[in-house]
């Protein structure tokens, strides 16, 4: 259950950043072409926003029963300014909410809005904002606060 949990994780990660590049071009193309919000940006808006959520119940079910947030916080003191365990605990998941709120917020706004313009900008600047919350959220390989692999298998 654990192994596939992850590699589910992994997997809808790539997505998620994808799905959030891809729309987020569509709309800036869409803003600076003048065309009109089609059946496509409608799709890739809903679809970023359904991977968003999945990803955030993947995120959440790894969380409750991993062992790196599950340790004493004793054994986290004395490890620099922010440890691994910090960050997993509360800075990862607490920015990786925020940036799916941000994604539903973007999404729902979008939806409703009436003009094309608003749509193609609603979607850029909430889904750009997402975006940039995610990217500093990422346990990246080369990160100071906690290094992860590219890919877990």
């Amino acid at each position: 259950m654990h192994q596939t949990l992850l590699i589910l994780h992994s997997l809808n990660r790539w997505l998620v950043l994808v799905s959030l590049l891809y729309a987020i071009c569509r709309a800036w193309e869409g803003l600076r072409s003048s065309r009109e919000f089609t059946r496509t940006d409608d799709i890739a808006r809903h679809l970023t926003a359904t991977l968003a959520h999945i990803q955030l119940l993947l995120g959440l079910s790894l969380y409750m029963i991993s062992p790196i947030v599950k340790f004493d916080v004793a054994e986290a003191a004395g490890s620099g300014l922010v440890s691994e365990h910090l960050f997993f605990r509360l800075i990862h998941i607490a920015l990786m909410v925020i940036a799916v709120v941000i994604i539903t917020i973007g999404s729902a706004k979008a939806k409703r809005s009436s003009s094309r313009e608003q749509k193609f900008r609603t979607i850029r600047t909430w889904f750009a904002i997402a975006l940039l919350i995610i990217l500093v959220a990422v346990p990246w390989p080369f990160s100071p606060l906690a290094g992860r692999p590219y890919f877990r298998f």
